[in-house]
Protein backbone atom coordinates (compact mmCIF):
# COMPACT_ATOMS: atom_id res chain seq x y z
CA UNK A 1 0.00 0.00 0.00
CA UNK A 2 1.41 3.17 -1.21
CA UNK A 3 0.82 7.27 0.26
CA UNK A 4 2.74 9.78 -1.74
CA UNK A 5 6.28 8.61 -2.51
CA UNK A 6 6.23 6.62 0.86
CA UNK A 7 4.77 3.06 1.22
CA UNK A 8 3.78 1.15 3.92
CA UNK A 9 5.40 -1.34 5.73
CA UNK A 10 4.08 -4.67 6.37
CA UNK A 11 6.44 -7.08 7.19
CA UNK A 12 10.13 -6.75 8.64
CA UNK A 13 13.20 -8.48 7.53
CA UNK A 14 15.92 -9.50 9.82
CA UNK A 15 19.69 -8.86 8.55
CA UNK A 16 21.06 -10.38 11.71
CA UNK A 17 21.18 -13.67 10.38
CA UNK A 18 24.55 -15.21 9.03
CA UNK A 19 24.95 -14.75 4.93
CA UNK A 20 26.25 -17.99 4.16
CA UNK A 21 25.64 -19.83 0.97
CA UNK A 22 23.44 -23.06 1.45
CA UNK A 23 25.43 -23.01 5.35
CA UNK A 24 22.50 -21.83 7.55
CA UNK A 25 21.96 -25.64 8.64
CA UNK A 26 25.32 -25.71 10.09
CA UNK A 27 23.35 -23.05 13.03
CA UNK A 28 20.33 -24.50 12.88
CA UNK A 29 20.82 -27.57 14.51
CA UNK A 30 22.73 -26.84 16.80
CA UNK A 31 20.27 -23.99 18.16
CA UNK A 32 17.40 -26.78 17.32
CA UNK A 33 19.40 -28.72 19.83
CA UNK A 34 19.70 -26.25 22.51
CA UNK A 35 16.22 -25.38 22.36
CA UNK A 36 14.92 -28.90 22.91
CA UNK A 37 17.56 -29.02 25.83
CA UNK A 38 16.42 -26.18 27.83
CA UNK A 39 12.38 -27.44 27.14
CA UNK A 40 13.13 -30.89 28.34
CA UNK A 41 15.33 -29.83 31.17
CA UNK A 42 12.89 -26.60 32.91
CA UNK A 43 9.88 -29.21 32.14
CA UNK A 44 11.92 -31.74 33.96
CA UNK A 45 12.60 -29.02 36.54
CA UNK A 46 8.94 -28.00 37.13
CA UNK A 47 7.66 -31.16 37.18
CA UNK A 48 9.96 -32.50 39.78
CA UNK A 49 9.02 -29.70 42.20
CA UNK A 50 5.18 -30.32 41.71
CA UNK A 51 5.33 -33.72 42.02
CA UNK A 52 7.75 -33.91 44.88
CA UNK A 53 6.30 -32.86 48.12
CA UNK A 54 10.06 -32.42 49.55
CA UNK A 55 10.37 -29.80 47.24
CA UNK A 56 7.21 -27.74 48.17
CA UNK A 57 8.85 -24.72 49.94
CA UNK A 58 9.46 -20.65 48.59
CA UNK A 59 12.93 -21.29 47.14
CA UNK A 60 12.29 -24.20 44.68
CA UNK A 61 8.72 -22.92 43.97
CA UNK A 62 9.80 -20.02 42.74
CA UNK A 63 12.78 -21.98 40.69
CA UNK A 64 9.64 -24.15 39.41
CA UNK A 65 8.02 -20.62 38.00
CA UNK A 66 11.09 -19.40 36.98
CA UNK A 67 11.59 -22.63 34.79
CA UNK A 68 7.78 -22.37 33.17
CA UNK A 69 9.12 -19.10 32.26
CA UNK A 70 12.10 -19.61 30.80
CA UNK A 71 10.28 -22.30 28.60
CA UNK A 72 8.08 -19.43 27.09
CA UNK A 73 10.78 -16.56 27.06
CA UNK A 74 12.95 -18.97 24.46
CA UNK A 75 9.79 -20.20 22.64
CA UNK A 76 9.17 -15.88 21.97
CA UNK A 77 12.22 -16.48 19.98
CA UNK A 78 13.54 -19.20 18.96
CA UNK A 79 11.46 -20.90 16.77
CA UNK A 80 10.88 -18.09 14.48
CA UNK A 81 15.12 -17.82 14.58
CA UNK A 82 14.42 -21.27 13.45
CA UNK A 83 12.15 -20.38 10.89
CA UNK A 84 14.38 -17.49 9.52
CA UNK A 85 17.34 -20.19 9.27
CA UNK A 86 16.13 -22.24 6.62
CA UNK A 87 13.49 -19.86 4.80
CA UNK A 88 15.02 -18.03 1.97
CA UNK A 89 12.93 -14.51 3.41
CA UNK A 90 13.81 -13.90 6.76
CA UNK A 91 10.87 -12.27 7.27
CA UNK A 92 7.95 -11.59 9.96
CA UNK A 93 4.79 -9.83 9.61
CA UNK A 94 4.11 -6.18 11.75
CA UNK A 95 1.83 -7.65 14.23
CA UNK A 96 3.82 -10.81 14.94
CA UNK A 97 6.73 -8.27 15.37
CA UNK A 98 5.13 -6.59 18.15
CA UNK A 99 3.85 -9.74 19.58
CA UNK A 100 7.16 -11.56 20.03
CA UNK A 101 8.66 -7.52 21.49
CA UNK A 102 5.85 -7.82 24.10
CA UNK A 103 6.24 -11.68 25.40
CA UNK A 104 9.82 -11.72 25.08
CA UNK A 105 9.88 -8.45 27.31
CA UNK A 106 7.25 -9.21 29.25
CA UNK A 107 8.71 -13.08 30.28
CA UNK A 108 11.92 -11.29 30.60
CA UNK A 109 10.69 -8.30 32.81
CA UNK A 110 8.82 -11.24 34.98
CA UNK A 111 11.97 -13.21 35.52
CA UNK A 112 13.80 -10.54 36.87
CA UNK A 113 11.62 -9.64 39.04
CA UNK A 114 11.33 -13.23 40.60
CA UNK A 115 15.19 -13.20 40.67
CA UNK A 116 14.74 -10.12 42.86
CA UNK A 117 12.31 -11.83 44.90
CA UNK A 118 14.55 -15.02 45.27
CA UNK A 119 17.05 -12.77 46.15
CA UNK A 120 15.34 -11.34 48.81
CA UNK A 121 14.03 -15.00 49.67
CA UNK A 122 17.40 -16.18 50.17
CA UNK A 123 17.97 -13.27 52.21
CA UNK A 124 15.40 -13.60 55.06
CA UNK A 125 15.99 -17.44 54.83
CA UNK A 126 20.06 -16.88 55.81
CA UNK A 127 19.78 -13.81 57.85
CA UNK A 128 16.71 -13.97 59.39
CA UNK A 129 16.39 -18.05 59.84
CA UNK A 130 13.96 -18.40 63.13
CA UNK A 131 11.62 -15.52 61.14
CA UNK A 132 11.20 -17.68 57.86
CA UNK A 133 8.11 -19.84 58.28
CA UNK A 134 6.54 -16.66 59.54
CA UNK A 135 7.96 -14.23 57.11
CA UNK A 136 7.36 -16.37 54.03
CA UNK A 137 4.29 -17.91 54.37
CA UNK A 138 2.72 -20.05 51.36
CA UNK A 139 0.02 -17.24 50.78
CA UNK A 140 2.71 -14.05 50.36
CA UNK A 141 4.81 -16.87 48.03
CA UNK A 142 1.49 -17.06 45.88
CA UNK A 143 1.19 -13.09 46.09
CA UNK A 144 4.87 -12.40 45.33
CA UNK A 145 4.71 -15.00 42.23
CA UNK A 146 1.47 -13.67 40.76
CA UNK A 147 2.72 -10.52 41.40
CA UNK A 148 5.93 -11.29 39.54
CA UNK A 149 4.34 -12.38 36.41
CA UNK A 150 1.07 -9.83 36.51
CA UNK A 151 3.46 -6.76 37.00
CA UNK A 152 6.03 -8.28 34.02
CA UNK A 153 3.11 -8.02 31.60
CA UNK A 154 1.44 -5.17 32.64
CA UNK A 155 4.32 -2.39 32.54
CA UNK A 156 5.02 -3.26 29.21
CA UNK A 157 1.92 -3.14 27.71
CA UNK A 158 0.91 0.49 27.03
CA UNK A 159 4.37 0.80 25.60
CA UNK A 160 3.89 -1.75 22.87
CA UNK A 161 0.82 -0.19 22.08
CA UNK A 162 2.29 3.06 21.49
CA UNK A 163 5.01 1.44 19.09
CA UNK A 164 1.96 -0.07 17.15
CA UNK A 165 0.66 2.82 16.38
CA UNK A 166 3.75 4.62 15.26
CA UNK A 167 3.87 4.92 11.34
CA UNK A 168 6.13 2.66 9.15
CA UNK A 169 6.86 3.77 5.67
CA UNK A 170 10.53 2.38 5.28
CA UNK A 171 12.96 0.88 5.57
CA UNK A 172 11.91 -2.13 6.89
CA UNK A 173 15.24 -3.86 7.65
CA UNK A 174 15.87 -5.05 11.53
CA UNK A 175 19.75 -5.56 11.91
CA UNK A 176 18.83 -8.23 14.94
CA UNK A 177 17.78 -11.76 14.78
CA UNK A 178 14.85 -10.94 16.37
CA UNK A 179 12.32 -8.23 17.29
CA UNK A 180 13.88 -5.59 19.86
CA UNK A 181 12.46 -2.48 21.02
CA UNK A 182 14.91 -0.06 19.54
CA UNK A 183 15.89 -1.30 16.33
CA UNK A 184 12.00 -1.45 15.72
CA UNK A 185 11.38 2.32 16.83
CA UNK A 186 14.37 3.20 14.75
CA UNK A 187 12.52 2.26 11.85
CA UNK A 188 9.63 4.49 12.47
CA UNK A 189 8.97 7.66 10.03
CA UNK A 190 8.81 10.12 12.70
CA UNK A 191 10.63 11.49 15.26
CA UNK A 192 12.79 8.75 17.24
CA UNK A 193 13.94 11.04 20.37
CA UNK A 194 11.87 8.80 22.46
CA UNK A 195 14.55 5.76 21.47
CA UNK A 196 16.96 7.42 24.10
CA UNK A 197 14.11 7.61 26.32
CA UNK A 198 13.89 4.00 26.36
CA UNK A 199 17.45 3.36 26.63
CA UNK A 200 17.60 5.16 29.77
CA UNK A 201 14.07 4.01 31.08
CA UNK A 202 15.84 -0.01 30.28
CA UNK A 203 18.48 1.30 32.05
CA UNK A 204 17.32 2.09 35.16
CA UNK A 205 15.25 -1.00 35.73
CA UNK A 206 18.27 -3.08 35.24
CA UNK A 207 20.37 -1.06 37.54
CA UNK A 208 17.86 -0.71 40.10
CA UNK A 209 17.38 -4.33 40.03
CA UNK A 210 20.48 -5.60 40.20
CA UNK A 211 21.74 -3.34 43.58
CA UNK A 212 18.84 -4.74 44.80
CA UNK A 213 19.94 -8.47 44.56
CA UNK A 214 23.86 -7.32 44.89
CA UNK A 215 22.93 -5.86 48.07
CA UNK A 216 20.99 -8.61 49.15
CA UNK A 217 24.01 -10.78 48.49
CA UNK A 218 26.48 -8.57 49.85
CA UNK A 219 24.63 -8.94 52.82
CA UNK A 220 23.88 -12.93 52.62
CA UNK A 221 27.82 -12.82 52.47
CA UNK A 222 28.83 -11.45 55.24
CA UNK A 223 26.08 -13.50 57.69
CA UNK A 224 27.59 -16.67 55.89
CA UNK A 225 31.29 -15.32 56.84
CA UNK A 226 30.05 -15.13 60.44
CA UNK A 227 28.98 -18.80 60.80
CA UNK A 228 31.35 -20.65 63.37
CA UNK A 229 31.72 -24.17 61.83
CA UNK A 230 32.84 -24.85 58.11
CA UNK A 231 30.31 -27.14 56.82
CA UNK A 232 27.82 -24.82 58.09
CA UNK A 233 28.66 -22.02 55.52
CA UNK A 234 29.09 -24.24 53.11
CA UNK A 235 25.47 -25.45 53.46
CA UNK A 236 24.09 -21.85 53.17
CA UNK A 237 26.86 -21.00 50.62
CA UNK A 238 25.19 -24.14 48.89
CA UNK A 239 21.45 -22.60 48.74
CA UNK A 240 22.41 -19.48 47.13
CA UNK A 241 25.05 -20.52 44.68
CA UNK A 242 22.78 -21.71 41.97
CA UNK A 243 20.65 -18.32 41.95
CA UNK A 244 23.72 -16.06 42.28
CA UNK A 245 25.19 -17.92 38.91
CA UNK A 246 21.86 -17.47 37.56
CA UNK A 247 21.87 -13.95 38.21
CA UNK A 248 25.32 -13.39 36.93
CA UNK A 249 24.34 -15.16 33.78
CA UNK A 250 20.90 -13.06 33.16
CA UNK A 251 21.78 -9.80 34.30
CA UNK A 252 25.44 -10.35 32.59
CA UNK A 253 23.64 -10.75 28.94
CA UNK A 254 20.96 -7.73 29.77
CA UNK A 255 23.56 -5.62 30.70
CA UNK A 256 25.36 -6.33 27.75
CA UNK A 257 22.56 -6.09 25.51
CA UNK A 258 20.97 -2.93 27.04
CA UNK A 259 23.53 -0.90 29.42
CA UNK A 260 25.33 0.48 25.95
CA UNK A 261 22.40 3.90 25.53
CA UNK A 262 23.24 5.05 21.59
CA UNK A 263 26.86 3.15 21.25
CA UNK A 264 26.70 0.77 18.75
CA UNK A 265 28.59 -2.58 18.24
CA UNK A 266 29.93 -4.58 14.92
CA UNK A 267 27.38 -6.56 13.24
CA UNK A 268 28.91 -9.94 14.41
CA UNK A 269 29.21 -9.13 17.84
CA UNK A 270 25.73 -7.54 18.13
CA UNK A 271 24.55 -10.71 17.07
CA UNK A 272 26.73 -12.93 19.09
CA UNK A 273 25.12 -10.95 21.84
CA UNK A 274 21.98 -11.43 20.91
CA UNK A 275 22.26 -15.15 20.90
CA UNK A 276 24.11 -14.85 24.74
CA UNK A 277 21.31 -12.72 26.15
CA UNK A 278 18.29 -15.03 24.25
CA UNK A 279 19.93 -18.30 23.91
CA UNK A 280 22.85 -19.27 25.77
CA UNK A 281 21.80 -17.92 29.32
CA UNK A 282 18.90 -20.09 29.14
CA UNK A 283 20.51 -22.80 27.89
CA UNK A 284 22.74 -23.13 31.07
CA UNK A 285 19.90 -22.42 33.57
CA UNK A 286 18.93 -25.96 33.58
CA UNK A 287 22.03 -27.18 34.46
CA UNK A 288 22.61 -25.05 37.14
CA UNK A 289 19.56 -25.72 38.97
CA UNK A 290 19.74 -29.73 38.30
CA UNK A 291 23.39 -30.65 38.08
CA UNK A 292 24.33 -28.55 41.20
CA UNK A 293 21.55 -29.52 43.18
CA UNK A 294 21.38 -32.71 45.11
CA UNK A 295 17.80 -32.08 45.89
CA UNK A 296 16.50 -31.66 42.59
CA UNK A 297 18.64 -34.30 41.06
CA UNK A 298 16.69 -36.72 43.45
CA UNK A 299 13.46 -35.58 42.79
CA UNK A 300 14.40 -35.73 39.00
CA UNK A 301 15.42 -39.57 39.57
CA UNK A 302 12.11 -39.89 41.54
CA UNK A 303 10.41 -38.54 38.42
CA UNK A 304 11.79 -40.78 36.14
CA UNK A 305 11.02 -43.81 38.52
CA UNK A 306 7.43 -42.34 38.98
CA UNK A 307 7.52 -42.68 34.80
CA UNK A 308 8.90 -46.18 34.86
CA UNK A 309 6.01 -47.49 36.97
CA UNK A 310 3.62 -46.15 35.01
CA UNK A 311 4.53 -47.12 32.21
CA UNK A 312 5.04 -50.90 33.73
CA UNK A 313 1.42 -50.64 35.12
CA UNK A 314 0.31 -49.72 31.42
CA UNK A 315 1.59 -52.89 30.52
Amino acid sequence: MESGNQSTVIEFIFTGFPRLQNGSLLYFFPLLFIYTFIIIGNLLIFSAVRMDTHLHNPMYNFISLFSFLEIWYTTATIPKMLSNLISEKKAISMMGCFLQMYFFHSLGNSEGILLTTMAIDRYVAICNPLRYQMIMTPRLCTQLSAGSCIFGFLILLPEIVMISTLPFCGPNQIHQIFCDLVPVLSLACTDTSMILIEDVIHAVTIIITFLIIALSYVRIGTVILRIPSSEGRQKAFSTCAGHLMVFLIFFGSVSLMYLRFSGTYPPVLDTAIALMFTVLAPFFNPIIYSLRNKDMNNAIKKLFCFQKVLNKSGD
